[in-house]
């Protein structure tokens, strides 16, 4: 009975996630004065509907459950020598299509800043990025690292949190990485700085072997970790992304709705706070991952806009729907892959 209920919470999460995204779109099209035929929150058949007598939108709740769209009538085909509608998508102006396109992936994005927020709000303690001690049998203080050593960069990239330290270091600090400390109010560099490492999945990861010195919590210490938090959260799905395209993370790294499904069960057998954290990074790498160039996502499109503006006339329509539609394919082939491999993981692992 308990795991239905969190996959009743899995579920619900995805729900919310999808209702934000489409949301941002809707409200901006209104916002604009462009006609919306269809908010859908689902794919497939209809589930159920009701139509709004002031727009005439149509508002649906669909079979398929992961997923929603909101029907502006970009596709639409009219004859030739005939005007389209002034309120339709296309007849607006580039500038106005390219925001109403990005504001369901900036909605993600929100999302993710306020749920950081709660979670720092919900952290009784905030940490400074100022070692405090050592673990024993640490490895770092052989190599130059101190206690009172004020850490602002980790192989080249700025710390302001203890989160974004130990990420830092989990990340790169399975080889040697130059750290930067302000120490004795001077700025010194420390080469070749090694951490203990471990391996999971065959991928290795740095392990922090220090602790920090507690920060004060504050109004404006909360709203500076809860930036610098979510900044690091979004700067965690372009690392994977980027561990994917080098090969450094694998396959068995990437997973879907099932996958995820599991992690969020797994998530809520340990509390609040780590159901709250990855539901903000899964709506970060939602909203990040809709912004990709790739043909049937949000980036897709935005891309085909950005032809538009630097051509000074769009792609044809036609044209685009075929870019966008093999894309959809090649992406549905991809998730059922996917979810086939996350269905192995969860019974034969």
């Amino acid at each position: 009975m308990t795991t239905v209920l969190y996959i009743l919470l899995a579920v619900l999460m995805f729900g919310v996630l999808i209702l934000i995204h489409e949301l941002g779109h809707f409200l901006c099209a209104r916002a604009f004065g462009v006609r919306v035929l269809e908010f859908s929150i689902g794919f497939g058949p209809v589930l159920i509907k009701r139509i709004s007598k002031k727009s005439g939108t149509q508002y649906s709740l669909r079979l398929f459950f992961l997923g929603g769209y909101v029907n502006m009538g970009e596709d639409d085909k009219i004859s030739e020598g005939e005007e389209l509608p002034r309120d339709s998508f296309r007849a607006q102006p580039v500038w106005k299509r390219i925001v109403i396109t990005s504001a369901g992936a900036v909605m993600n994005i929100v999302l993710g800043f306020v749920l950081t927020l709660i979670l720092v709000l919900n952290t009784p303690v905030l940490g400074s990025t100022t070692i405090s001690g050592f673990a024993e049998n640490a490895v770092s203080p052989e190599y130059g690292l101190a206690v009172g050593d004020e850490i602002v960069k980790v192989g080249g990239t700025s710390v302001h949190t203890s989160n974004e330290l130990v990420y830092e270091v989990f990340y790169k600090g399975y080889r040697p990485i130059d750290i930067t400390v302000i120490r004795g109010g001077e700025e010194v560099l420390l080469k070749s700085v090694s951490f203990s490492s471990g391996e999971e999945d065959g991928v290795s990861f740095g392990e922090p072997d220090f602790y920090v010195e507690p920060a004060e919590k504050n109004f404006g210490s909360v709203i500076r970790y809860t930036f610098f938090r979510s900044l690091s959260s979004i700067k965690m799905v372009w690392d994977s992304l980027i561990g994917l395209i080098s090969g450094r993370f694998g396959v068995q790294s990437v997973s879907g709705p099932i996958g995820i499904t599991s992690a969020i069960t797994e998530a809520a057998q340990q509390g609040f706070d780590t159901v709250v954290y990855m539901f903000s990074v899964i709506t970060m790498n939602l909203g990040i991952f809709n912004l990709l160039p790739l043909p049937a996502l949000d980036g897709g499109r935005l891309l085909f806009m950005l032809i538009e503006l630097v051509r000074g006339k769009p792609v044809k329509p036609e044209y685009e729907s075929y870019v966008h539609f093999a894309g959809l394919v090649i992406l549905l082939l991809i998730s059922v892959i996917i979810a086939v491999k996350d269905i192995f993981q969860i019974f034969w692992r």
